[in-house]
């Protein structure tokens, strides 16, 4: 495929890959496509360690790296000048309150959540400063794309990168947001629509790609949101799209970290099994609907807190909540669950990440030959 993209990264598909797990990263960018490691849940260090074990794995073929710099933050977190435990402290009592009724409810084990104070949270990264650091560890490796999400991508970053000579990329939801992306400096956009996993907007991809497209001609768009199959990649294509960007997808892959309780809960979900909801993070990203949603959305919640507030509450929380869901408690089962787009119901199978790619391209290529088949004669 001679894509815009495929001839500016070298690549043999403009297929892009976010994930978190380093595993399937690289069996993306070994099948041809572009892996792209989502970096806001790791430290600096660990960063490091992930980014050195895919640069043994790809054998000098390219990958990127996915960064969270919001434009806004909670105020009581700006700066993330005190780190984790100034994040800690700053969540009001009444919400670790909230959480602890919600660990009762359900039966989840409360010595669990006590450590779920001080262990497995997040929220550093994903300010200025903590987002900063991720760069610095990123630009260091080979990589050959950075991207940014939930707002332009501070000079910091475009300067950093820039002097790497590594293309920024960044997520948007509006034709707007686009042009102001690429104003402060991105060099591809990713016009992600409401269908997708995560932190995303309410415009669907079917109309959020043209309009992009025409905004920000002639810097590339890939296509994203809620797509995970070869038909869905040449309709986006049509739509102008150099390439796509997936997420969800790789959820249910081999490779991917993904808990198996939570696997599970994929692979039966349909479309109409999520929920955009501010209950993960403090902004509105799409997520599997569970009892977690529902609770924190519910009348006797206090509300979600800001970013990275929230991420700070909810995620040691999560990763106590799954530990006792593996374990067997059903309470914790209902509250289990992650970020995930509406093509959720099209994931039914586990395969290998390099399947997906190759399956996705495979049925790609059927959906152009019927198309052209519609003009022939």
């Amino acid at each position: 495929m001679r894509t815009e993209v495929c001839e500016r990264f070298g690549i043999e598909f403009p297929l892009f890959a976010f994930s978190h797990c380093r595993d399937v990263v690289a069996a993306v960018t070994n099948a041809g496509g572009f892996g792209v490691l989502g970096a806001v849940a790791f430290t600096p260090e660990r960063l490091d360690e992930e980014l050195r074990w895919i640069d043994d794995h790809v054998g000098g073929r390219p990958y990127g790296v996915d960064v969270l710099v919001p434009a806004r933050i909670d105020e009581a977190a700006r700066g993330g000048a005190g780190g984790l435990d100034a994040l800690l402290a700053a969540v009001p009592e009444e919400h670790w309150a909230f959480l602890a009724k919600l660990f009762d409810k359900y039966g989840v084990p409360l010595p669990d959540f006590d450590r779920a104070r001080t262990s497995g949270a997040r929220g550093p990264g994903v300010t200025e400063r903590g987002a900063a650091e991720l760069v610095e560890v990123a630009l260091a490796h080979p990589i050959r794309l950075i991207a940014s999400a939930l707002g332009p991508p501070p000079p910091h970053l475009v300067e950093a990168a820039r002097a790497a000579d590594v293309p920024v990329a960044a997520l948007v939801g509006t034709a707007e947001h686009a042009r102001r992306q690429v104003a402060a400096g991105a060099d591809l956009i990713v016009a992600q629509g409401g269908e997708a996993g995560g932190h995303t907007g309410e415009i669907s991809t079917m109309v959020l790609v043209p309009e992009v497209v025409d905004a920000v001609a002639p810097v590339p768009v890939l296509a994203a949101g809620g797509i995970a199959t070869g038909r869905q990649m040449a309709a986006a294509m049509a739509l102008g799209a150099s390439g796509v960007w997936c997420g969800s997808v790789w959820l249910t892959t081999e490779e991917a970290e993904t808990p198996p309780v939570v696997k599970r809960k994929l692979l039966a979900a349909t479309s109409r099994d999520t929920v955009r909801s501010r209950s993960r993070t403090g902004k509105p990203a799409r997520q599997l609907r569970s009892a977690w949603t529902e609770e924190w959305d519910g009348p006797d919640s206090p509300g979600p807190l800001g970013m990275p507030l929230q991420m700070v509450l909810a995620e040691g929380a999560m990763r106590q909540i799954t530990k006792a869901a593996e374990a067997g408690n059903p309470g914790a089962r209902e509250l289990a669950g992650y970020f995930v787009g509406q093509c959720v119901g099209l994931m039914n199978s586990v395969r290998p990440a390099r399947q997906v790619v190759y399956d996705m391209i495979e049925e790609f290529a059927d959906a152009v030959e019927r198309l052209n088949a519609l003009t022939e004669g």
